[in-house]
């Protein structure tokens, strides 16, 4: 990924959601998949990143306000 592109998260994670169907078919050759997982990988890092990203302007954008520090996502369990 260069620098001057901007990454597409949605983009991303649809790109990444279709690899896993391929793979999870088991109808692709074992090179194929070994090169669909490779690529998933790699995307799975672009999106790690580009959210990392995002968690760090919220925190900037919220200590320049004076706002209150980020804490832990903790989804409710149902």
């Amino acid at each position: 990924m260069s620098s001057n592109k901007k990454f597409n998260l949605e983009k991303s994670l649809a790109e990444l959601e279709a690899l896993v169907d391929e793979l999870e078919s088991g109808d692709l050759p074992l090179e194929k998949a070994m090169k669909k997982f490779e690529d998933g990988i790699k995307l799975t890092r672009g999106c790690q990143s580009a959210l990392k990203e995002a968690e760090q302007k919220v925190e900037v954008l919220l200590q320049s306000a004076g706002g209150e520090e980020l804490e832990d996502f903790e989804p409710d369990e149902d």
